[in-house]
C-alpha cells in the first residue's frame, strides 16, 4: 500500500501521522484551531509536508460528530462547532487535491479494534467507550453500522432509569459529580481522584463507582441481547482502569443470574488500542472508502 496521511480532529487537539509499511510514522498534535479559516491552514500545511515527504495517497480524517459519508457533512454537534453542517468532505479534497474519506471517530476506534486488536478475531462488535460522556460503534460483518440518522452507537442516550441516560450516570464525570454533591465542604474531586479513594475503603467513594459498574453492565447486557455482537470492546476510562472490567463482569454475572433464560454471557475486552485508534481506524475507513487501494 503506498503511504497514506491520517488525522485524528479533536476538541483540544489534532493528531496528524502518516501510514507506512503498516505503522503510524511522523506523528505529531497541535492545539486545535478556534476557527475554521484556521483550520484550513493548519491541515492544508500539514498536508502538504506529508505530500513532500511521504507521497501521500489519500488522506483519512477521524472526526467528532455524526459523518454523513454520502453528502460529506458533518451533521450533529461538538466541540467544533464550526467544522459542521456544510460539506467538508469534498472541501478539504479540493484543498488537498488528494482523496478523502472521514468517519466518526468512535467507528474509527472500532474499526482499528476490529482490524487489528481486541476485534481482530470476529465479524462483528460492540465498542463501547466511556469518557465525559458514553459512546461507541457496532459493527456488522466487518462494516459500521450507522444506522438511519447516522446515531448507531450513540449508546449514551440509553435511558437508565425514569430521567438519566447513560452518559449522566455510568462515566467518570459522573462518579466525581455525585460524590461531590454529596461531600460539599470537601474540596472537588475529579473521577480518577474518587476512583483512587474506592481504591483505600471509603465506602462513599465505593458506593458512586458502583453506580457506575451497574450503569455499564446494564447496558452491555441490553446491547448483547440488542444487537448480539461476538465481541464487546471497551475503550476510556475501562481501559485505564484495570479495576474496573472485572467488577463490570461481575455485576453482568448478578444481571443473568436474575434473568434465567438469559443464556448468553457477553465476551466484554478492554480495547488494545488508545492513543493511536483513531488515527488507524481511519486507515481503515480510508481502505474500506477507496477499494482500489489496497490495505
Amino acid at each position: 500500500m503506498q503511504s497514506l496521511g491520517v488525522i485524528d480532529i479533536g476538541g483540544t487537539t489534532i493528531k496528524f501521522a502518516v501510514w507506512q509499511d503498516q505503522q503510524l510514522v511522523a506523528k505529531t498534535k497541535v492545539t486545535t484551531p478556534t476557527t475554521l479559516a484556521e483550520f484550513y491552514t493548519l491541515l492544508t500545511t500539514q498536508v502538504a509536508q506529508m505530500k513532500r515527504d511521504y507521497q501521500i495517497a489519500g488522506v483519512g480524517i477521524s472526526s467528532p460528530g455524526a459523518v454523513n459519508k454520502a453528502t460529506g457533512i458533518i451533521e450533529g454537534a461538538s466541540a467544533l462547532p464550526y467544522i459542521h453542517n456544510f460539506r467538508i468532505q469534498p472541501e478539504l479534497q479540493r484543498r488537498f487535491e488528494l482523496p478523502v474519506s472521514m468517519e466518526n471517530d468512535a467507528n474509527c476506534a472500532a474499526l482499528a479494534e476490529l482490524a487489528d486488536g481486541a476485534g481482530k478475531q470476529v465479524a462483528s462488535l460492540c465498542f463501547l467507550i466511556v469518557g465525559t460522556g458514553v459512546g461507541g460503534s457496532v459493527i456488522v460483518n466487518h462494516q459500521i453500522w450507522h444506522g438511519a440518522h447516522l446515531f448507531g452507537g450513540e449508546f449514551g442516550f440509553t435511558l437508565m432509569n425514569d430521567h438519566q441516560i447513560l452518559s449522566e450516570v455510568g462515566t467518570a464525570v459522573a462518579v466525581a459529580k455525585r460524590y461531590n454533591a454529596s461531600h460539599p465542604a470537601q474540596p472537588e474531586l475529579d473521577g480518577q481522584a474518587v476512583f483512587e479513594l474506592a481504591a483505600k475503603g471509603d465506602t462513599d467513594a465505593q458506593a458512586e463507582v458502583q453506580v457506575m459498574v451497574r450503569a455499564l453492565a446494564r447496558a452491555i447486557y441490553n446491547l448483547q441481547y440488542s444487537f448480539d455482537p461476538e465481541l464487546i470492546v471497551m475503550g476510556g476510562a475501562v481501559s485505564n482502569n484495570p479495576h474496573l472490567l472485572p467488577a463490570i463482569n461481575d455485576e453482568i454475572e448478578k444481571l443473568r443470574a436474575t434473568v434465567k433464560i438469559a443464556s448468553i454471557k457477553p465476551d466484554v475486552v478492554a480495547c488494545h488500542f488508545t492513543d493511536e485508534a483513531n488515527l488507524r481506524g481511519a486507515v481503515v475507513d480510508f481502505c474500506q472508502t477507496y477499494l482500489d487501494i489496497q490495505k
